[in-house]
């Protein structure tokens, strides 16, 4: 009887491991962000992302990934802030609808954690950044959570008045989640 419950246990560890997931569930995944008025952190997300994500936990150094953000898409709370960070100092969505991230290398780091390095395009800007992200099985998909610590004034994310950081502070925690389901290599 142990030696069953034992394989049971086992059983969704090995799927995650016996093949590529590339098939993102975006009803089961999230874009949010936290940021910090005046010391008071603030949440909020985007509604609309696009994402193409491979991992093969057997080969970590071959995924990839891809991932599309509709920055007019966003939520900060309220409809006076939506439309203020939309606007020509913050993302200017009119000039720049989307940002950007690309991965181009994935390094297991042990004990289901990885770092996915590559490049965030927001504003025309474009800067290399490491997301650091954990990785593990829930049922038939895999989950890869993590965040990317954003500096906000690299990108000019808050500009003119708004770049005073006592206001509103420079960087900002980019927050993801997406599931995974197997797919076809």
């Amino acid at each position: 009887m142990k030696r069953i419950a034992f394989l049971a246990a086992l059983l969704p560890t090995l799927a995650a491991t016996a093949a590529e997931f590339n098939v993102v569930e975006i009803d089961k995944s999230r874009v949010s962000f936290v940021s910090k008025q005046m010391g008071v952190p603030v949440e909020g997300g985007f509604k609309k992302f696009a994402a193409q994500i491979a991992l093969d936990p057997a080969k970590p150094e071959t995924g990839r990934a891809q991932i599309e953000i509709d920055l007019a898409s966003i939520d900060a709370g309220s409809t006076d802030a939506n439309e203020e960070v939309k606007g020509k100092a913050w993302f200017n969505t009119r000039e720049y609808p989307t940002a950007k991230f690309v991965a181009s290398g994935v390094k297991a780091l042990g004990n289901g954690r990885y770092e996915a390095k590559g490049q965030m395009t927001i504003k025309g800007r474009t800067r290399d950044v490491v997301a650091p992200f954990t990785y593990k099985a829930e049922g038939t998909r895999v989950v890869i959570e993590g965040a990317i610590p954003v500096l906000r004034l690299q990108y000019g994310v808050g500009e003119g008045l708004w770049s005073d950081t006592a206001t509103v502070a420079d960087e900002v925690q980019v927050k993801f989640r997406f599931a995974l389901a197997a797919g076809k290599k």
